[in-house]
């Protein structure tokens, strides 16, 4: 397939950002990762060019912040205008309307036929936080139950939230305390012999004798989901599991909150995952693709659990700046004059369907799935054993990239392939961002011959 929108004009990375990679080794500490080593000029929709001149089609999407794309006209347009009005006031010193506006327009749209409130912060893990704070305190409890393979930020709290040790918790303790990590379902990897109404009634009672065996239900603030996992492998839970912990969170005056940092803005189909589930969170915490790149997270939910917070409680001096809500506005609008919801379904149906074929091809790709414009592979040396295969998923990230296609990997294991193109990608681009993969996924498997090929 001829390369149209990709185009590759020296190695990756190229001589300019080879010299930047220099500098940035050297000032720049190693604990802070990078995906892609080339250095970017410029981006526009889901396409990117770096300071050589390299031009790639981006399936990651700054890591799901980009459902409307780099640098959308409308959302520039907007941020020129804010920045010649004024940047920054804060909050807290002197208000402006737009603060006022967006959290008007986030009540209405998020699930609930009941008065909401929102609170607006820098980052997903400060909203996380937050949530926190506001659940201990409308609660008066103090216990936090995440689920194992979740990953909810790197502060403090969200990083004791988080399951996956290395990176993102290894020698940086001691963790948060009454922090409780609870069994979410993941159908792939059920027991031999059980099909999934059974693992789904399984994963249920585990999780109400997690409520015996660990942790009291009456001094539990929140339970705090995913609806659809994003570092933990893009893992869909069936609706029963979800639908069941809401009730016995109702049966036991615990919090429901519903993190969709990764998950929200149009990205499954709908404004919000968890609207995929038949239920009502007592609190959404949003973020990422909310700010099209500008930091921005928040907070909604209930307001008689949003107004427990007493005057400063909550807050902090750049959250929910004027640059952030106008483009968070911004966005909302794009994401329904475009239909990018319909647009994300259209796009989780063709890249499944594609994953599906590549399946049949490669024997390494063990599991297809995925929500809206969600889609994950995971990657095993073996069907049967289901043995995690993260070198092969290194080595096909790297082939990609080396092709001009932006990946990403994930999961509790690193062998998750998980694509998070920009919604707003046309289908020209899609077709080629797909093939790229196919060709690089070919190279790996036809390269190496610790790793297995299918029929062709």
């Amino acid at each position: 397939m001829e390369k149209k929108y990709v185009k590759l004009q020296t190695e990756i990375p190229g001589p300019k950002s080879r010299e930047i990679l220099e500098r940035r080794n050297k000032y720049v500490p190693k604990g802070i990762s990078n995906n892609c080593h080339s250095f970017v000029k410029k981006a526009q929709g889901a396409l990117v060019e770096d300071v050589d001149g390299n031009c790639y089609i981006d399936f990651a999407g700054a890591i799901g912040t980009l459902n409307v794309g780099h640098s959308h006209p409308r959302v520039v347009r907007a941020l020129q205008e804010q920045a010649s009005q004024f940047i920054h006031t804060g909050f807290n010193v002197m208000m402006y309307e737009s603060y006022i506006a967006l959290a008007e327009r986030l009540c209405q749209l998020a699930p609930g036929e009941f008065d909401k409130q929102a609170a607006f912060f820098n980052s997903g893990a400060e909203a996380v936080e937050n949530a926190v704070k506001i659940a201990r305190k409308y609660t008066k409890r103090q216990g936090i139950v995440s689920f194992t393979r979740g990953f909810h930020g790197r502060t403090l709290m969200t990083m004791t939230m988080t399951s996956k040790v290395k990176p993102y918790k290894y020698g940086f303790g001691p963790f948060a305390p009454e922090v409780y990590k609870a069994p979410y379902p993941y159908v792939y990897r059920r027991p031999e012999g059980m099909n999934e109404q059974q693992y789904s009634a399984m994963i249920i009672e585990q999780f109400e004798q997690f409520l015996l065996a660990e942790v009291a239900p009456e001094t539990i603030a929140a339970v705090v989901m995913e609806p659809v996992q994003g570092e933990g492998g893009f893992i869909v839970p069936d609706k029963a599991f979800v639908k069941r912990v809401r009730e016995i969170c109702t049966e036991h005056g615990i919090l429901f909150i519903a993190d969709e940092i990764q998950t929200g803005f149009a990205r499954t189909g709908k404004y919000f995952a968890i609207d995929h589930f038949g239920v009502v969170p007592d609190l959404i915490t949003i973020s990422k693709s909310m700010g099209a790149g500008v930091p921005i997270s928040g907070v909604i939910g209930r307001a008689e659990i949003m107004n427990t917070a007493e005057v400063g409680e909550i807050g902090g001096t750049y959250a929910g700046s004027p640059l952030g809500c106008r483009a968070a506005l911004t966005v909302l609008d794009i994401i329904e004059n475009e239909q990018l919801n319909d647009r994300a379904s259209n796009i989780g149906d063709r890249v499944l369907e594609k994953m599906q074929l590549l399946a049949e091809r490669f024997e390494g790709i063990g599991d297809v799935r995925g929500l809206g414009a969600m889609c994950a592979m995971e990657i095993v040396k073996d069907r049967q054993l289901k043995t995690p295969d993260k070198e092969a998923v290194g080595k096909i990230v790297k082939a990609a990239g080396e092709r001009g296609l932006m990946l990403l990997s994930a999961g509790i294991y690193s062998n998750v392939i998980r694509l998070l193109m920009p919604i707003t990608i046309t289908d020209d681009q899609l077709e080629e961002g797909l093939q790229i993969l196919e060709e690089a996924m070919e190279a790996v498997y036809k390269n190496d011959p610790a790793i297995s090929v299918g029929g062709e």
